[in-house]
């Protein structure tokens, strides 16, 4: 045994260079991949169904999609597939193709399960009547149906086609199969002579079932761009892939979980995680979404103007520039589909969260600012972090453990050399607010020795290869196994893993990391684990890829969960995710590097991600890779102080890089930009609580804001904090100016100086080194608090500022939410909610809370301790507060207390209680 043992860190060495170097030629492209090659190569106008035997049946609209007319030489089956369309509330429309079961398929097509949230399926509008309708001049009717006011679903016959349109005008919304590329490959006995294993370098897809792939064009009617389906390192509108004139991107935005080491920016390479959702926006109509809920590999054309011009085809659509056409290809699955009409882009959102689950409430110190890295090495080393912090008076929360800090990375373990006395360290940092996270993967070392291994291998509960026997990959550990997350039962054994009794070392304090979870397999094809590996069911590793993270995110924030008896919200950050990810915590973008263009494309993919349900994400602060110059870390950290997920984090081969390494000054910029973080934490939970509530995000494309400036469209570098404020990020070295466009017609205040800047016009911008530009919406009224901790924890007790933005009417309005920041007590009534307007010279306070919140309570004794009045006309001297007829002055005072920027006129001192209702009136 001597030999393999000292061969086993060079082996492991090796494979991590090897899976670890950015080598395009270790990754399969389109051409590589079969479904994708034969997808690709159709002719619009190719499908040959039609719809037959249309009916009712459970308030679903159910028919047939038969050929035309058979095709004897064909070797896939011409049996009829089975469409079933439901209608939901809030203007959803759900579209399903399958194989028809009673004709006795290979297998059971793979459905994703617990994805879709029980409560939506609880607002199905049941279908009664269809009346039928000549479509286009068809010589067969078309059956149309009711879909929510204003809007009516079509079912074309012949030629097949499923679209949504206003019931009105006609016009078109999203449409399935208008351009004729529908293809569903049917599974098949295997004939003698088949030859259905692919290879793709060293490894071999046995394919017991065959090709079984689909592919459909969506199109979007009156849209400008399109964004959405993460991850991809790429600008925030999808760039076309195919058509004429198509050179940056010619390969399809890929959708496989992939663990890549350095990625590239600007390019359509499939990351980390995988959402198969689309929304599109334009000027003439608003917005649209659709989804298709599928777990398997996924290649997603956006078809360039005039893809199809040369093309001879039975079918081609008038040319439309606000048509945008896609094609969506999967190697597995089912038709799943969904079309959210709109028509905002807030409508979408909302309703996309309402069938994939409404974004979890965090808890309040995971709002803040968290300081990780592979691997601060041992107590002593966390103890000298956390010290310096406070010596160099800048606040943190979070103090993180990569995979080092395990004995001999068997997770739930610790090294107890260098971590003798885990509880009693957590219970320091919690002394002072604050609290650890450690790292827990999927990869389980395969030693008889751990308990993990040994119960998992014993139970039968790690995923099999495709003859059966326990899966046996490679990652930190070395030789590992992967537990099979699918199985209900599995995920509630994982869960009762982070019991305190069971995690031995952890503490109330502690929340957890999932990495790797996508599921990296250092040696595996594309380092992923085989295709062909087995999961609960007999479910192959094809079908659920995208989905394995899911999983594992949602055993691990279950686990939490149980540990807290259901009454502590879990914080738990993975980098693999799915659709319904955004129910169980927060995603970061990977292995990043510290480069400008990382910090320039980190807010593209922050934003991808919080259209696409994950509100709760950010960026390695600083990049994971390499060694940033001191002006790319600080002007990192002045653009990360705005992201929903707040950390810095760094590779163990980079040098140290915590804020107080610098020099005096760049320490001071970086504290200043932490600082403006917690100043704003009111303003973010509150945030936090809108997208709980209705999917709204915290980070917003400026579009969002502004859904009919034209010039918001296409932006990237600028993002919205909520509805009121404006971030503008510095992207290149030694910038002296940078343009900002400001949309709408209403001002913006600087929030650097309290200057007012003209919305509707981009400005030439003179930046310097303290501070990115920013600004504050005119109309807003934003909360803060001002005084500074060591931690959130430390600030809960502490008076808040309202920052009012006047309009060009003079009015501004805004609101303020609070909890005890930690249990789920705010489910039953225990919060505050605060609305805040000013108009004709008042600002009243009013409760925002719906009478029906709750039986619970909760009650703050905070105050407001100033009020600061941007755009106020001068002369004002005085206000009165009521009730009780008290008299305040109005002075000159300082934008920020840190710093003492800007001159802006200021109520010192009003006192008036958080909670409670009450008016101030200019005099």
């Amino acid at each position: 045994m001597r030999a393999p043992l000292l061969l086993y860190p060079l082996l492991l060495l090796l494979l991590v260079t090897s899976s670890y170097s950015w080598k395009k030629e270790e990754f399969r492209n389109c051409d590589q991949t079969p479904f994708c090659k034969r997808a690709r190569s159709r002719k619009p106008g190719s499908c040959n169904l039609r719809v037959a035997d249309v009916s009712i049946s459970d308030g679903d609209l159910i028919a047939k999609l038969v050929p035309k007319e058979e095709n004897p030489e064909s070797e896939q089956p011409n049996k009829p597939l089975v469409l079933t369309l439901s209608v939901y509330q809030d203007g959803v429309m759900r579209v399903k193709i399958d194989e028809d079961q009673n004709l006795n398929p290979a297998k059971k097509r793979f459905e994703v399960p617990e994805v879709i949230e029980e409560d939506f399926l609880n607002t199905k509008l049941w279908l009664t009547r269809v009346k039928e309708e000549q479509i286009d001049g068809d010589s067969s009717f078309s059956s149309v149906f009711y879909l929510s006011d204003g809007y009516e679903g079509v079912l074309r016959h012949d030629r097949f086609e499923v679209f949504a349109r206003e019931s009105g005008s006609g016009k078109r919304v999203l449409s399935i199969n208008s351009n004729g590329l529908f293809d569903f490959e049917q599974l098949r006995e295997k004939k003698e002579g088949d030859d259905w294993e692919e290879k793709f370098r060293s490894h071999t897809d046995t394919r017991p079932y065959g090709p079984q792939s689909i592919s459909f064009d969506v199109s979007f009617y009156g849209a400008d761009f399109v964004y959405g389906i993460p991850e991809h390192a790429t600008s925030f509108t999808l760039k076309p892939t195919k058509g004429p004139n198509v050179e940056e991107y010619s390969e399809p935005y890929r959708l496989f979980n992939l663990d890549v080491f350095e990625y590239l920016h600007e390019s359509p390479f499939g990351l980390y995680g995988s959402i198969p959702f689309m929304i599109s926006h334009g000027k003439a109509r608003g917005s649209s979404g659709f989804f298709w809920l599928n777990a398997a590999e996924m290649q997603i054309d956006v078809l360039g103007s005039g893809w199809n011009s040369n093309e001879s085809s039975k079918i081609m659509l008038p040319s439309d520039k606000h048509r945008i056409d896609t094609l969506w290809m999967s190697e597995s699955g089912v038709v799943d589909t969904f079309f959210f009409i709109g028509p905002g882009p807030k409508d979408v959102v909302r309703q996309y969260t309402s069938v994939t689950g409404r974004p979890s409430m965090p808890q309040l110190f995971a709002t803040a600012y968290h300081q990780c890295r592979w691997n601060y090495r041992d107590e002593e080393d966390v103890y000298n972090v956390d010290s310096k912090f406070d010596e160099h008076d800048i606040p943190y929360d979070v103090l993180w453990l990569d995979i080092e800090h395990t004995d001999g990375k068997k997770y739930f373990t610790w090294d107890r050399v260098l971590f003798p006395n885990p509880e009693e360290m957590q219970k320091k940092l919690a002394a002072k607010g604050r609290h650890m996270v450690t790292i827990v993967d999927p990869h389980i070392k395969r030693d008889e020795s751990y308990h993990i291994h040994k119960e998992a291998s014993e139970k039968g509960y790690y995923v099999k290869d495709a003859t059966g026997k326990d899966y046996d990959g490679w990652c930190w550990p070395g030789s590992s196994s992967y537990t099979d997350l699918l199985n209900p039962e599995i995920r509630s054994w994982w869960s009762d893993k982070f019991s305190l009794d069971s995690y031995v070392g952890s503490t109330k304090y502690l929340y957890i990391w999932n990495d790797m979870n996508e599921p990296s397999v250092f040696n595996g094809p594309e380092v992923t684990m085989p295709r062909d590996a087995l999961h609960h069911g007999g479910v192959e590793h094809r079908e659920l890829h995208n989905s394995y993270g899911y999983y594992f995110h949602m055993a691990t924030s279950d686990g939490l969960l149980k540990r807290g008896d259901g009454k502590d919200r879990p914080f738990v950050l993975a980098r693999a995710f799915f659709a319904g990810s955004q129910r169980y915590g927060a995603i970061w973008t990977g292995d990043n590097t510290a480069e400008w263009e990382h910090l320039r494309v980190s807010v593209p993919m922050v934003l991808t991600l919080s259209i696409s349900g994950i509100v709760f994400s950010g960026a390695d602060v600083g990049g994971f890779f390499g060694n940033p110059d001191t002006e790319l870390l600080v002007r990192w950290y002045q653009v990360g102080a705005y992201y929903p997920f707040f950390r810095g984090h760094a590779h163990h081969d980079t040098k140290r890089r915590e804020p107080w390494l610098f020099g005096e000054r760049n320490t001071q910029l970086m504290r200043e930009a932490i600082h403006v973080r917690y100043m704003y934490l009111p303003y973010f939970y509150t945030l936090f609580r809108e997208a709980n509530s209705s999917g709204t995000p915290v980070a917003r494309p400026l579009w969002m804001e502004f859904p009919g400036d034209e010039n918001s469209f296409s932006n990237d570098e600028a993002f919205m904090v909520g509805n009121g404020l404006l971030v503008q990020g510095v992207y290149t070295e030694k910038a002296k100016h940078v343009s900002v466009y400001l949309p709408g017609e209403e001002s913006w205040y600087d929030l650097r100086s309290a200057s007012a800047y003209k919305g509707g016009h981009t400005h030439k911008y003179e930046v310097s080194e303290d501070s990115i530009p920013s600004f504050q919406r005119a109309g807003t009224i934003i909360p803060r608090k001002d005084r500074l901790r060591r931690s959130s924890t430390q600030m809960e007790n502490d008076p808040y500022t309202l920052v009012i933005a006047l309009n060009s009417s003079k009015a501004a309005e805004g609101e303020l939410y609070i909890d005890d920041g930690k249990s789920y007590e705010f489910k039953q009534g225990a919060f505050i909610h605060r609305r805040f307007t000013f108009s004709n010279g008042k600002l009243i306070s009013s409760n925002a809370a719906p009478s029906t919140a709750g039986s619970y309570t909760f009650s703050s004794e905070c105050t407001v301790e100033r009020i600061i009045l941007l755009g106020l006309s001068p002369g004002a001297k005085t206000a009165v507060i009521e009730p009780g007829n008290k008299k305040v002055e109005i002075e000159l005072g300082p934008l920020f207390i840190q710093g003492n920027r800007g001159s802006v006129p200021t109520i010192r001192k009003p006192n008036v209680p958080i909670t409670n209702d009450w008016s101030i009136q200019i005099l």
